[in-house]
């Protein structure tokens, strides 16, 4: 037996609605105009007849309605023979047509140029500003060091071009980066791997263009592809400086021969793994590189050397009051970092500095300021061997090992605890022993039996949720929250472990998301080196100097000059108050350049934790036995 539907007569209308509406638009527009005759009609009748002083026979009433209709629906309203009534409505109606379809295109037009405002598809017309090609977590970093770089100028202006919608970003940036003083954020949607839609950024008229990585493990062909696609929306020297970043160091050539001979790419994988090593030998050194890499502090700089032209390196030195000299820079673009202090400076030579700003490097001569009694001779020392523990595995991981064996002395061990521990690091060691150890370094019990205190350092790397060996192990350690959530859980039992054996671990700790190492559970100054924030400041100041690409290129091999943090002692008297000019001269002596200093007593206290970069050489400090003073050399 057939079922009946019981539905309300609400329902039954608006089906009938819905099922008018699908029949097409000449039935809707036949339903639309019987409806409005249905009710215009009627109500027009209600006029006349209700009208003061009505038409007095029933033609006359009929012809006021037919008025008043005709009014209503803009077709005239016009009486007279049937034929002048027929050819007003046809004038009327034509009329009303061609002003309908005219108002319809003209909306349509303004709707559409807005969707493509909205949407991000217009070309930027500037020139002089950076370009951003790429979206992910370190789009924040770069932006606020831009708006950093900046300050100092009138008008400014970064070009952000990803697959995303306009409005998100903008919104995003903007709550990311809330103050961007003078500096414009323009943002763009289109994909940076397509020319005809990356010169909606204007990369032709930029100064700079920042090719981000993405996450994945497609982010290094992306950025190869998206170097490719600025070649040929850029064919020859745009005049642009190109700087990008690729992870895996076996994409570091491809990325190379894409961005061209005046392209800069930046390997992820080889630059933190060796910050990660040169600051667990020396801990602090996170906070000297965070200080000289965003734009709030010092930085290096290259200032005009005509004044001095004809001296040598060692005396200029001591030429600057509130910058440190560290560097030439040879007229024909030839960095060198510590040159030997007899070096002659040329009259085309420029000199790279640590200063608060680039126009902040004033000659003013110290050399009166030395205090001859208190420069010391340090004793030699013999290098120690050390203990390390290396808890974690992630695709950086080899290189750390082999960085590590670089740097230590003879006979020093490292124990490696990681997930289905075992040795992969196949390159042949010449001074470091390494054992590895299967091991969860969440879990407690498993820390416990390490002893982890006896270790001379320890470095936890941002490990992967997954479990194995081989191909798991070398899996893409930036997935962020994932993968610092174990981190920190790691870092809450050595935390605990730190306290129970009444002694502060050295500990240096390697994490994806700059927002998690807020959370570290670490005493405070502890090294943290985030990777994604670490090489946005470095894409930044490259984009800013050119020159700084083979400066830090230095700074990050084993061999050549590095910044280091030595012992206060090997400078100075202990307990004697000396200016900075003295700590500048004793380490010229040893071949040197002081650009700060570190006290022991602040270690602990922000916002700082005792890193004083490049102070005026006229101040005084009083240095301790513990206390380090933060030099170039070459060891």
């Amino acid at each position: 037996m057939a079922q009946h539907h019981t539905t309300s007569l609400r329902s039954r209308l608006r089906y009938r609605f819905d099922h008018l509406v699908a029949g097409g638009t000449a039935g809707l527009i036949g339903w639309l105009a019987l409806g409005c005759l249905a009710v215009v009609i009627p109500a027009s009748a209600v006029l006349v007849w209700s009208d003061r002083t009505p038409p007095t026979t029933l033609a006359g009433r009929l012809t006021a309605v037919w008025v008043s209709v005709g009014q209503t629906l803009k077709i005239g309203g016009a009486i007279g023979s049937p034929l002048h009534v027929l050819a007003s409505v046809t004038l009327a109606l034509v009329a009303l047509l061609f002003v309908s379809t005219l108002v319809s295109l003209i909306t349509t037009g303004i709707n559409e140029r807005l969707m493509s405002l909205r949407r991000g598809h217009s070309t930027v017309l500037e020139a002089g500003h950076t370009v951003v090609l790429g979206w992910s977590d370190q789009v924040f970093p770069v932006v606020g060091e831009l708006v950093a770089a900046n300050a100092n100028r009138r008008r400014a202006a970064v070009a952000v071009l990803a697959p995303k919608d306009k409005v998100e970003m903008e919104d995003e940036i903007s709550a990311r980066v809330p103050d961007t003083g003078t500096t414009r954020i323009i943002c763009r949607n289109g994909s940076t791997t397509d020319p005809t839609e990356l010169r909606r950024v204007s990369p032709r008229t930029a100064k700079a263009v920042l090719v981000l990585p993405s996450g994945g493990d497609a982010g290094d062909t992306h950025v190869v592809k998206t170097l490719l696609a600025l070649d040929a929306a850029v064919p020859g020297d745009g005049g642009a400086v190109v700087v990008a970043a690729v992870r895996d160091a076996r994409n570091h050539v491809t990325a190379g021969l894409a961005a061209g001979r005046g392209g800069h790419v930046l390997c992820a994988d080889d630059i933190v793994a060796r910050l990660l090593v040169q600051t667990a030998r020396q801990p602090g050194l996170s906070l000297v590189y965070q200080e000289l890499l965003d734009f709030e502090g010092d930085e290096f700089y290259a200032t005009p050397a005509r004044a001095l032209a004809g001296r040598t390196f060692g005396e200029a030195l001591l030429s600057f009051a509130t910058s440190s000299v560290v560097g030439l820079l040879r007229a024909d673009g030839e960095a060198a970092l510590n040159p030997d202090p007899g070096t002659p400076i040329g009259a085309g030579d420029s000199l790279l500095v640590v200063s608060r700003d680039d126009d902040t490097a004033v000659q003013v001569d110290v050399g009166s300021w030395v205090d001859e009694e208190a420069i010391v001779t340090p004793l030699p020392r013999t290098p120690l061997s050390e203990r390390l523990l290396l808890l974690g595995w992630n695709r950086r991981a080899p290189i750390v090992v082999d960085q590590l064996d670089r740097y230590v002395a003879a006979g020093s061990t490292l124990d490696v605890v990681a997930q289905g521990a075992r040795d992969v690091a196949t390159a042949p060691r010449r001074r470091l022993e390494v054992t590895f150890r299967d091991g969860d370094i969440t879990d407690p019990a498993a820390l416990a039996k390490l002893d982890v205190a006896s270790y001379d350092s320890v470095i936890v790397l941002a490990e992967e949720t997954g479990t194995g060996t081989g191909a798991e192990w070398a899996a893409d350690p930036d997935t962020g929250s994932r993968t610092d959530d174990r981190t920190l859980v790691t870092l809450l039992h050595l935390r605990a472990i730190g306290e129970a054996a009444d002694r502060g671990l050295s500990l240096t700790t390697e994490m994806s998301d700059d927002g998690n190492r807020l959370l570290a559970p670490a005493r405070e100054g502890a090294d943290f080196i985030v990777s994604g924030r670490l090489i946005s400041l470095l894409m930044t100041q490259i984009s800013e100097g050119p020159h700084l690409a083979r400066v830090f290129a230095e700074l990050f091999e084993a061999e050549g000059n590095e910044l280091h943090l030595k012992p206060a002692t090997d400078y100075v008297r202990a307990g004697s108050e000396v200016a900075f000019a003295t700590v500048v001269e004793a380490a010229r002596r040893r071949r040197e350049c002081a650009v700060g200093y570190r006290l022991r007593a602040r270690a602990a206290t922000g916002p700082d934790f005792g890193v004083r970069i490049n102070p005026d050489k006229r101040r005084r400090v009083r240095f301790g036995e513990d206390d380090w003073v933060i030099v170039l050399a070459e060891e």
